[in-house]
């Protein structure tokens, strides 16, 4: 690996140029900078592909995936812009194993000298397997520029993804691979001693100001648990954000899917492919009947055969051999069973008659057909007629529903595993010292409440069809609380509470999880009504292999219809970006109001309502009585949530507006 070159290949991702090859100009030059760089890259090839997720992936696999026969480097050109088409960072980042953000860094840095519309690129740069992928602009002037900005470091980074032993590489230090990269290490400047005029100089006592390494904007905005209530806040100090916003801003902060394998079974169900499937077998696989009848054989130049037949052989739909269709007989035949070879049409039993039988009267012997108007291929299912070998037959973001069409389809091309994104798994706690499990057989005390949230927003995570982890209540002390968060991340990567997030002293969640655990509340505040103080949280994590992840807290409400109303609307998001389900959330339909409903003043409203469908074919709704965000009754029969504007008055009778179904629709009886 030392000694030879390294390959390299480069992906133009251009519609236009796929069309139209004389249209790039960004191949050629990228060609140039690797030969400028003397004998140390091979091109393989420059290859044009077109503005496709798809596309895009396929190749990077046959790139990637050959351990026999690997490219080293990887570059793409295209397709990182803010355009709708530029999709080349969502095709290549599922397929990194492990990212590279210096590399990046360092085009963006070297970019941004040049222009402040660098900034306008989404660069992606990471390793699958052995193979260092990094995607720069589709401008030829943009793409040289990236590429310069990293390429004599690039021998070194490929030799290390390729399995190089790191002590052989980086034996004789820095200054040594400076040297074989042809870089020059930068001067580092003296701050020792400096004259700003002639006689003055100072050393470090005069020269150093102290630095803060945080901004205002990174540091912890809850309140300090430890300064009692005297000190708490008043006023919430978090922004207040829509529901549009706080939603995208969980898409944007929920990991992207991870592809795994998986058998093709009942597991299968509510997964979403990683990958296109090709059919490995032709469907039928083999010519076949689709009527009970005789197998014979017809000349495309005239009339079918009319007449009396001997009985020659009989064809079941069994696995077996069929004989061959001897001249002046045929062969009776099932549905689905194959014909016989020599065979080319089925007539069908309708159109015979029984003329004689063998001597113990269990077999036909002599058939007479009645017609001569069967024509060639008549009644039979050609090979790969419903199929073909090869064919795809499900692309990668198609859901396996429990409607079992798609189990089915992979079953019948004979695939027994595929690549699925994997579903995580989600913990579930409620917190407050005034929690009790709702089960408990002994009476309440004067401010106990039973437990209620725990099970109803575990029932939900599971009816979405994801596994749920009860982690139980947790008790209103920062110790206690961050030792059940720091158990639950160990457990799942996503974590549900409710309780806990308001403005009382003892509403521990943001201070633990900003002080305690070190994490980043993405929104601690939302406009709307049920649900206001929903927040959303990331928390650095490592695994037992010490790798960084990311565990997600959505801290609900502790009133029950806050609370199951923000986990379908944040929550389920969530669930379905970090598996691959698309589009995210609750389904969208427009309803026509029954009776009027009052507007909130300030708020947007998600009123719970029972959805139906009518006998002049639309979607009616009416509440499910108060709307009190305690009120638990409001959720029973519940199947949809209103979406209604803030504003002053009322929505009449018979007004359409949008609604979210959360479950069933029925017909009224």
């Amino acid at each position: 690996m030392a000694a030879g070159k390294l390959k390299a290949a480069i992906l133009i991702v251009s519609d236009t140029a796929f069309k139209d090859p004389s249209t790039d100009e960004a191949g050629i030059k990228l060609e140039n900078v690797f030969t400028n760089q003397g004998n140390k890259w091979d091109v393989k090839y420059t290859l044009i592909i077109p503005d496709d997720v798809n596309a895009i992936q396929q190749h990077i696999s046959q790139c990637c995936d050959d351990e026999a026969d690997y490219i080293n480097f990887i570059v793409t050109t295209g397709g990182t812009g803010f355009a709708v088409k530029d999709r080349t960072p969502e095709a290549v980042k599922p397929m990194i194993d492990k990212e590279a953000p210096g590399l990046v860094y360092a085009m963006l840095a070297a970019s941004l000298e040049k222009t402040p519309f660098a900034m306008m690129s989404r660069p992606v740069a990471g390793i699958r397997k052995k193979t260092l992928i990094l995607t720069v602009p589709g401008s030829p002037k943009g793409a040289v520029e990236n590429l310069e900005a990293v390429i004599k470091q690039l021998p070194h980074a490929c030799m290390q993804a390729a399995g190089v032993d790191s002590r052989t590489l980086h034996a004789g230090g820095i200054k040594k691979l400076e040297q074989e990269a042809g870089i020059t290490g930068q001067p580092k400047a003296d701050h020792h001693h400096h004259g700003h005029d002639p006689g003055h100089s100072h050393g470090h006592s005069g020269h150093i100001i102290p630095k803060a390494h945080t901004k205002p904007g990174d540091r912890p905005i809850s309140n300090d648990p430890r300064a009692g209530p005297t000190s708490r806040y008043r006023q919430s100090p978090y922004q207040m954000f829509s529901v549009e916003d706080a939603t995208r801003l969980v898409i944007e902060h929920t990991p992207s899917p991870v592809p795994v394998r998986m058998p093709v079974d009942g597991a299968l169900v509510g997964h979403v492919l990683a990958e296109d499937i090709l059919a490995r077998e032709a469907v039928p696989a083999y010519r076949a009947s689709i009527v009970d009848g005789y197998a014979i054989t017809v000349s495309s130049e005239g009339p079918s055969p009319k007449g009396l037949f001997a009985v020659a052989s009989v064809s079941h739909a069994t696995p077996g051999q069929v004989p061959p269709l001897e001249p002046g007989t045929i062969t009776r035949i099932t549905t689905g069973a194959p014909l016989p070879p020599g065979a080319t049409s089925v007539v069908m039993v309708e159109d015979t008659a029984l003329s004689s039988m063998t001597e113990d009267g269990h077999e036909e012997e002599i058939i007479e057909i009645l017609t001569d108007k069967v024509r060639p291929d008549e009644n039979v299912r050609q090979v790969g007629s419903d199929i073909k070998y090869g064919e795809t037959v499900l692309r990668k973001g198609d859901e396996i529903s429990a409607v079992g069409g798609e189990l089915g389809l992979l079953a019948s091309v004979g695939i027994s595993e595929v690549m699925v994104f994997e579903k995580p798994v989600v913990g579930v706690m409620s917190t407050g010292d005034e929690v009790v499990e709702h089960d408990r057989p002994s009476d309440l005390r004067l401010g106990e409440v039973r437990d209620c949230n725990r099970p109803t927003i575990m029932a939900a995570i599971r009816g979405w069809g994801f596994d749920v982890v009860d982690l139980g209540i947790a008790k209103d002390t920062p110790g206690a609380l961050e030792h059940t968060l720091r158990d639950a991340m160990r457990k799942v990567s996503i974590i549900v509470t409710t309780g806990g997030v308001s403005m009382g002293e003892l509403d521990l969640l943001k201070p633990t999880i900003e002080r305690s655990l070190g994490g980043t509340i993405h929104f601690g505040r939302v406009s709307m009504k049920p649900g206001k103080p929903t927040t959303f949280a990331t928390v650095p994590f490592k695994n037992n292999a010490g790798d960084p992840e990311t565990r997600l807290i959505f801290s609900l409400p502790g009133n029950p219809a806050s609370a199951v109303v923000t986990s379908h609307l944040f929550l389920l998001p969530s669930l379905h970006q970090a598996c691959g389900i698309s589009p995210a959330g609750l389904p969208q339909v427009v309803v026509v109001l029954d009776h009027e409903f009052a507007l909130d003043k300030v708020r947007a409203e998600y009123h719970r309502a029972m959805v139906v469908s009518k006998a002049d074919g639309l979607l009616h709704a009416s509440s499910t009585g108060g709307q009190r965000s305690s009120r638990v009754g409001s959720l029973k029969g519940a199947n949809a949530l209103l979406c209604l504007p803030a504003g002053d008055g009322v929505l009449a009778k018979g007004e359409k507006v949008k609604a979210l179904i959360m479950g069933r629709l029925l017909g009224q009886q």
